[in-house]
């Protein structure tokens, strides 16, 4: 699965791809799928500071943009990939970019573990939540059965791009409320100051792999797209 996610990274036309792990087994499947590899430390509290970690490491300058693609993500787009470095490069003002895309139920709306995201105008994060914002008070007053048309509601997605001097000081800050209680990482970056930038994509991509369910459908899938091309 991760030499797959290392596949696609490489066709996003990524100036360099590196599976950043502290799991031998990981580390020589992908070197024997010819990826290169660095080994962190095991005691990460997160994947930014393993990120960080390599970014140390690899001696990068601090505009050199480090896009953070998940391990367990063998259905990702590589256009979404270079689509999130390409808006971080973008946005000189932002430090981080990320993607978000329209929700459209309701049961997606109000799912906690759907993280939404409320942008200003210019396309940057305000906040993101588990909870169900914006909240649409007149048209909620009865209760949330539809979404009101025109409100403008998205699903964050995982993937993030960094310049590297983030990734320097990432560790430095000090965890603030608002992640803690809602348990988001990009809340920290919001709490300290820093800006970022968000893609919207039309629709959602290919979910990532949570469950033995999810490797089986993906697998399917996977095999069905072989067979077509």
């Amino acid at each position: 699965m991760v030499v797959r996610v290392a596949e696609q990274a490489v066709k996003s036309g990524a100036a360099e791809v590196i599976v950043a792990t502290d799991h031998p087994a990981i580390a020589a499947a992908v070197k024997a799928a010819g990826h290169d590899v660095v080994m962190t430390r095991a005691d990460h509290a997160s994947g930014t500071d393993r990120l960080a970690e390599v970014a140390f490491r690899r001696r990068y300058g601090p505009r050199r943009i480090v896009v953070n693609v998940q391990g367990d993500e063998p259905l990702i787009a590589p256009a979404l990939i270079r689509r999130v470095a390409e808006n971080l490069e973008a946005h000189r003002e932002a430090e981080i970019a990320t993607a978000a895309h329209p929700l459209v139920t309701v049961r997606e709306l109000t799912d906690p573990n759907i993280v939404k995201v409320v942008l200003d105008l210019a396309g940057y994060a305000l906040y993101f939540s588990r909870a169900t914002i914006p909240y649409a008070r007149d048209a909620y007053a009865r209760g949330i059965r539809s979404l009101p048309r025109g409100l403008p509601v998205y699903r964050h997605l995982g993937i993030y791009a960094y310049r590297a001097s983030f990734l320097h000081d990432f560790s430095k800050l000090r965890v603030p409320a608002i992640e803690r209680f809602e348990a988001l990482e990009q809340l920290r970056a919001l709490a300290h100051g820093y800006r970022i930038s968000v893609a919207i994509t039309k629709s959602a991509p290919q979910p990532g792999i949570d469950t033995p369910a999810d490797l089986e459908r993906a697998r399917r899938l996977l095999a069905r797209s072989r067979r077509v091309s």
